[in-house]
């Protein structure tokens, strides 16, 4: 956990559908919402004033329908397609994984008993449980196991994200029932952490058998799915044939609570307003600006912690246009006061970014930062007048060769979180002093992807909650472009970078690993490819009616062990 752990509490859509009623949008769509929606669900720890506020009754109570608000659509439910966050942590409580994560390198048994790793480190054997079955009734068995995996790594699933989890991922064998062959082409270390997330969870083989436009999400976890109305908010309720949680839950046996619903409410202030009047018991995302209001109200409370990952940062397109210029890109980096912004926004509740990698996350380079091109407006305009940019124009903007220095930055508006159409406006006014216009085009996804695709954009944004330095790797090899359902977008094609990630997760030494990972910490921030905002955190918001809400390693809240009191 990170040095934040706060918990404080006050004193005192037109016809009802599942999932099946949609078909799997394509890889790239899902990638162009990954750009913008992969900051999710973050660790947290509760406090002793969020324990006192919550803890009136002490024995867990069975019953009742938990809602929580979330801030954004999902596209698909399928883990193995998905790239968004809070799909992920909705599916949390449908698909149980092969393993859990107990700590920043330790993991527990969850749906395999046991494993062993052989020599070589390309041959996973899992030992599974027993007697396990999904939502639907099949056994769970090394065939659904193989399944799973094969159904990611299958081109025509198009998955966006899990498929960059599974890496160097050749195929399993079924040794029997309940043993299971995973084959990787080379020694990948980061394997254990990307299996126990959602996105690599257990799907029954019965439903990926099915065609992808009749897909229902179909787990072993505690809840089942039952309906996605208007594909906006999502309907779970209790499974009463649990029996599967992982090492480190609170208790055994079924969750708690009968239901679950997840609601899309992507304005703040709604959101805000439908926890206080009493409309839902929680929410993701408490606006900053009322964190504190709602700390000191009686009968609520909240819980956060920063996340895990790669920080929100500008990505730059550097394979045309102005910025494949570097001096431009430093100059860009160099003339936005970052800290001063974020400070301003966000009242403190979000750390300013120093790097890619969030503090909170294992390999983070505390000295990669001295790369980082830091605010100093005149270093920038001097930057732009050695790239040629010495003209400036009526409008204030710098020319170069009859071209104003304009940089575009797509705004899919549905897809906007966290004030970050007020911290772009921020960006664009700083930009505006040295001479760069950033335009700021209102976009659909559609109008993204088929931009994205043909490289019609200078600035993408972007995080991704996880708790390994392998999201470099997502971002930055040159193999995960976004094409292929990667978060390369800024066209980074290196053999060194690529040498460095692939000795990362190639080794079996810690020390060989952090000091790859450093070496591309620093080279994305010396060439600025990059311009690191913020660390997330959700601030999620509770009645007081809540209690035994955790937080999993994988940034994620979990429910199997919520309960309500009356």
């Amino acid at each position: 956990m990170s040095a934040r752990k706060q918990a404080v509490a006050g004193g005192g859509p037109v016809r009802q559908d599942h999932a099946g009623g949609r078909a799997r949008p394509t890889r790239p769509i899902l990638a162009a919402a990954a750009l913008l929606l992969a900051v999710g669900p973050v660790a947290a720890c509760t406090g002793s004033a969020a324990a006192t506020a919550a803890g009136k009754s002490s024995s867990p109570v069975s019953g009742g329908t938990f809602t929580y608000a979330i801030d954004s659509a999902q596209l698909t439910l399928d883990p193995g397609v998905s790239v968004s966050a809070v799909t992920g942590f909705i599916d949390r409580n449908i698909f149980d994984s092969l393993v859990v994560q107990t700590g920043p390198g330790s993991f527990g048994p969850w749906l395999a008993n046991r494993w062993t790793v052989s020599p070589d480190g390309k041959t996973y054997t899992f030992y599974l449980r027993s007697g396990v079955k999904f939502q639907d009734g099949t056994p769970f068995t090394a065939a659904a196991v193989k399944a799973t995996l094969d159904h990611i790594a299958n081109p025509a699933s198009k998955s966006a994200y899990a498929i960059s989890l599974l890496g160097p991922y050749v195929g399993a064998t079924v040794v029997n029932a309940l043993t299971v062959q995973i084959h990787l082409s080379s020694a990948f270390s980061p394997f254990l952490q990307a299996l126990s997330t959602p996105f690599l969870g257990i799907q029954s083989p019965v439903e990926l058998a099915k065609p992808a436009a009749d897909y229902t999400p179909v787990g072993t976890g505690p809840f089942t799915f039952v309906s996605w109305p208007q594909h906006q908010d999502v309907n779970l309720v209790r499974n009463p044939g649990y029996t599967s949680p992982p090492s480190n839950a609170a208790h055994r046996g079924i969750a708690y609570l009968s239901a679950l619903h997840f609601d899309e409410v992507s304005e703040d202030a709604t959101r805000y307003g439908a926890l206080t009047s009493g409309q839902v018991q929680g929410i993701e995302d408490v606006p900053p600006i009322d964190v504190k209001t709602l700390e000191q109200t009686p009968g609520f409370y909240t819980q956060s912690d920063f996340l895990p990952g790669l920080n929100y940062m500008l990505f730059f397109n550097t394979t045309s246009g102005p910025l494949a210029d570097v001096l431009v890109r430093q100059a860009l980096s160099a003339s936005v006061d970052v800290p001063a912004l974020v400070q301003g926004l966000y009242f403190g509740q979000f750390k300013v970014a120093e790097g890619p990698l969030s503090p909170d996350t294992a390999d983070w380079s505390d000295s990669a930062s001295a790369a980082l091109t830091s605010y100093d407006p005149a270093k920038a305009v001097k930057l732009l007048e050695e790239a040629g940019w010495t003209t400036i124009d009526a409008a204030g903007y710098r020319v170069k060769d009859g071209q104003q220095l304009n940089l575009v930055w797509p705004y899919p508006a549905a897809l906007n979180r966290q004030q970050r159409d007020v911290l772009a406006q921020g960006i664009q006014a700083y930009a505006k002093k040295v001479g760069i216009n950033i335009e700021r085009p209102t976009v659909d996804l559609g109008t993204l992807v088929s931009d994205f695709l043909a490289g019609k954009f200078d600035i993408a944004d972007a995080a991704f909650a996880r708790p390994s330095p392998d999201g470099l790797r997502f971002a930055f090899d040159s193999t995960q472009t976004y094409a292929k359902g990667g978060a390369n977008v800024v066209g980074l094609d290196s053999a060194q970078v690529d040498g460095w990630l692939n000795a990362a997760t190639a080794t079996s030494s810690p020390a060989v690993a952090a000091t790859a990972y450093a070496n591309v910490q620093k080279y994305v921030l010396a060439n600025a490819y990059v311009l690191p905002l913020y660390t997330p955190s959700l601030i999620s918001g509770y009645t007081s009616a809540v209690h035994g809400i955790s937080y999993d390693a994988q940034a994620y809240p979990q429910f199997y062990d919520a309960w309500l009191s009356s």
